[in-house]
């Protein structure tokens, strides 16, 4: 029964290789950059015609209030459900449909979707709307090769996981949409490579560093006090302290790459003294001391660690330098936070992709934890669901480059694992 109903699907999905193609192309070739969050309606529509002719119920729903939206960039969320023939679980596959900005050194039209040998081109295409086009081919074939299946199959579009994902996944948890009594299962098909489950992320912790001077004028620095070099002493003990510090702790969680098994910590930016003027001011900076300077950092930390030890650190560090320099005034502001999280291997969903990638690949699967948070963040914290991972194809190394593609065959793998996940879950 298992081998019959295994032929069929393959079957199916090899039928609908044009389609997968056609439906991959044209979502890249909608340009749904965020910010600010172009095309959202666009792209929601286009899936809701879609995903409405293959017999799924669609809602549109627009997350009204969260942080982007408005007028200009409502963001628009779609959610499509198809029922089965007897009750039995849910299983949800959520991708984003946002994409970042396009960047400089492409050598094809970013939104083109270009075809050479196995690869499609474009922004988004590996991250991840080669994953959604994956996700949507995997449902249908399924359905048509066991029309007797049970539960129901939900496949979610949202906006803005690339910038927090507050206007998609959260939005929908806050609604109820994950909780554990109407969806049991969650696929998120970012491009992790078609071996591979990825069980969760580290965490994360943004927060604003601002040290304090005060101004005078720039010909008599000493009657001012300069925030940027009270800065530049901060820097400098966290060179000498704090990275050596985030060297030495390392995670048993399967973090990829390599490097982001230990703790880290990146500056994200870093502003002091005037304003920058308007692109094409021509006149001359005025000769002041700064008074202000800040700093945004970007956290990374282990299971292992705690939060608030984490927090304790970064602190302590500031400590240091206020004891040396008598004049050193600071804040420290939280801006984001998001604690890890790892799904259990022996979580069905977990199991279940296993055991596919195996019949379809041929070899184990490898598990992985991703270095940067997603979208399953959401549906842990808010939905209080569990049983979730990230599968899909593609590359995550090609994400958010120039030229980024993904691969025709990897799509047609990863649609395969994901309707034998569906008839493991929700076959008869």
């Amino acid at each position: 029964m298992e081998q019959a109903l295994d032929r069929r699907i393959a079957e199916e999905i090899a039928a609908r290789r044009d389609d997968l193609i056609r439906l991959a192309r044209d979502l890249i070739r909608i340009p749904t950059l965020n910010p600010p969050g172009r095309n959202y309606r666009e792209i929601c529509d286009f899936l809701a015609a879609r995903l409405g002719a293959s017999g799924f119920s669609v809602e549109l729903i627009r997350a009204e209030g969260a942080p982007g939206d408005g007028p200009d960039h409502p963001r628009w969320n779609l959610v499509a459900r198809a029922t089965g023939a007897g009750a039995g679980d849910c299983v949800h596959f959520n991708s984003h449909h946002d994409v970042v900005e396009v960047g400089h050194g492409w050598t094809r039209d970013p939104f083109g979707a270009e075809i050479a040998g196995d690869r499609i081109y474009g922004r988004g295409a590996c991250d991840m709307k080669g994953g959604l086009a994956a996700s949507i081919i995997a449902a249908e074939a399924f359905i048509a090769a066991c029309p007797g299946y049970r539960g129901a199959i939900e496949i979610s579009a949202t906006a803005d996981e690339e910038t927090g994902g507050y206007g998609g996944v959260a939005y929908l948890a806050e609604q109820g949409r994950f909780s554990p009594d109407r969806v049991q299962h969650v696929i998120i098909p970012e491009p992790l490579n078609k071996d591979r489950i990825c069980l969760g992320h580290r965490g994360v912790w943004w927060a604003e560093i601002e040290t304090k001077g005060r101004i005078a004028h720039g010909s008599m620095p000493f009657l001012g006090d300069s925030a940027v070099r009270h800065m530049g002493a901060v820097l400098a003990e966290m060179e000498a302290t704090l990275f050596p510090l985030l060297a030495t702790k390392r995670t048993e969680m399967p973090v990829v790459p390599e490097g982001a098994k230990q703790s880290t910590l990146n500056i994200n930016s870093i502003h002091g003294g005037e304003k920058e003027q308007a692109e094409g001011y021509t006149g001359l900076p005025a000769p002041c001391v700064p008074d202000r300077c800040r700093i945004v950092i970007d956290r990374r930390y282990l299971i292992e660690e705690d939060l608030a030890e984490v927090k304790r650190e970064v602190a302590a560090m500031l400590e240091r330098v206020k004891a040396a320099r008598p004049s050193f005034l600071y804040e420290i502001r939280d801006l984001f936070e998001v604690r890890p999280t790892m799904t259990d291997r022996d979580a069905p969903v977990v199991r279940s992709t296993a055991a596919a990638i195996e019949r379809v690949l041929g070899r184990s699967a490898d598990y992985v934890v991703s270095p940067g948070t997603y979208d399953q963040k959401h549906i842990d914290r808010i939905g209080r669901l569990g049983n979730c991972i990230a599968y899909g194809p593609g590359i995550l190394d090609l994400a958010h480059q120039p030229d980024e593609w993904v691969g025709i065959g990897d799509m047609m793998d990863s649609a395969k694992v994901m309707a034998l996940v569906l008839a493991d879950l929700l076959g008869p």
